[in-house]
């Protein structure tokens, strides 16, 4: 069975929807596909009509890519109002050997969060702390171990159903599937998640175009998180403001010619642009990037700030992601606030080779484990479904629109 799944991460500035296949614990993207969308302010959906056209866009663009329908998907939801509580629970284990099965294990987690939640929060996911056998050994993974009894201790995670449903409502209402909801910071630590970091406390920070995301981990379990509403759109505005430009233009020098730190910054190279009033001016970029600098150091000491709020356990790691982390020369600002112990996010997967997509492409990841532990698979694909698109593929391979096709033409017809 091919494991292909989508995941949607639902931004204020764009919609990112990347769809991949595990193939032995290995991630291959199919495909990606982005929308700019300006129908959500600070996590709210300020115009839903919109927002279903881009997104039915957005799934038509994929269908169109892949050559099948997408019609389910992973999501992010927004943080904004994200709750965290502790469940217990304990069963005993029924059959005669006393071995522990992942029915046991999804039965005892479940039952954790038995009336724990308000009547106006919706789950979003529920992470296990540790499982503690009958002899009073606490394990991570009891699976297929022996017990005559299995208790657990969990991280109960929830939101505000104000905030989660309206975005659930516009993909059901475009007949769009939702398989799983998770915070885009679970999507970011599984992009990065490895055993250096898998016993340890850090912080992960994703800084985006509309909104900073600061989230601490625990051992891998995702223990709280909080946002502030500055971000790439600030640095634009920046720009924007000082030479009285327009936004695309003051994104375009952002994206393409300031630096993120002025240390290696020139002050002989220039780009000439037009003003708002029609005036010609020669923007150095060591000019454009003392202000970029400005700002990404403010975003960076308030995400500092942050942490100290969230957690005061002590922090071996911080990892950084997020759009804004693609800026050149963004680790000279990040070394100037924290110091060398941090990371820069590093997305280095054929197919997605930008910090922006850690959210979506992460949630594959987190996805494909939970399954694993519950000694599933799934997929988006039907048998049928994935054994018509196996053949759509063999045929693409060896015509001219297909990827070898498209190399062979390349060389013969030069």
């Amino acid at each position: 069975m091919r494991k292909i799944m989508s995941s949607l991460d639902v931004g204020s500035n764009e919609l990112k929807l990347v769809v991949g296949e595990i193939i032995k614990d290995k991630l291959n993207i199919l495909c990606i596909c982005t929308i700019p969308i300006n129908c959500i302010k600070k996590g709210k959906i300020i115009d839903k009509e919109a927002l279903k056209i881009s997104l039915e866009q957005l799934f038509n663009d994929a269908e169109k890519k892949l050559g099948f329908k997408v019609n389910k998907t992973l999501v992010t939801v927004p943080s904004t109002s994200a709750t965290f509580m502790i469940g217990k629970a304990k069963i005993d284990i029924t059959n005669e050997a006393a071995f522990i099965t992942s029915k046991d294990i999804i039965n005892v987690v479940r039952l954790s969060a038995k009336d724990v939640l308000q009547d106006n929060l919706e789950l979003v996911t529920i992470m296990p702390i540790n499982y503690t056998l009958e002899d009073g050994t606490k394990v991570i993974n009891p699976k297929k171990l022996f017990s005559k009894t299995l208790e657990v201790k969990t991280v109960i995670i929830s939101g505000l159903k104000k905030d989660i449903y309206p975005i659930l409502e516009c993909l059901e209402e475009i007949n769009i599937d939702i398989i799983d909801i998770a915070f885009d910071s679970l999507g970011d630590y599984f992009s990065f998640k490895n055993k250096n970091i898998e016993e340890k406390i850090g912080v992960i920070i994703n800084i985006g175009s509309s909104k900073t995301t600061v989230s601490i981990f625990n051992k891998g379990v995702l223990t709280n998180t909080a946002e502030f509403f500055v971000g790439g759109n600030n640095i634009d505005n920046d720009i924007s403001y000082i030479y009285n430009i327009d936004t695309e233009l003051s994104k375009n020098l952002k994206e393409n010619f300031a630096l993120a730190n002025t240390k290696l910054a020139s002050k002989n190279d220039c780009e000439e642009v037009m003003n708002k009033e029609g005036n010609k001016l020669l923007i150095s970029q060591y000019d454009i990037s003392k202000g970029v600098e400005s700002r990404i150091d403010e975003i960076l000491n308030i995400a500092k700030k942050q942490i100290n709020v969230l957690t005061k356990k002590e922090i071996s790691y911080i990892i950084l992601t997020g759009g804004v982390t693609e800026m050149k020369d963004f680790n000279l600002s990040l070394e100037q606030v924290f110091g060398k112990n941090v990371t820069l996010g590093n997305i280095n997967v054929l197919g997605v080779r930008n910090n922006k997509y850690s959210s979506a492409m992460g949630l594959i990841k987190w996805f494909d484990y939970n399954q694993k532990l519950k000694d599933r698979d799934y997929s988006i694909l039907s048998i049928e479904e994935q054994e018509k698109f196996s053949k759509i593929e063999e045929q693409e391979s060896i015509t001219d629109n297909g990827v070898i096709g498209k190399v062979f033409g390349y060389f013969f017809d030069n």
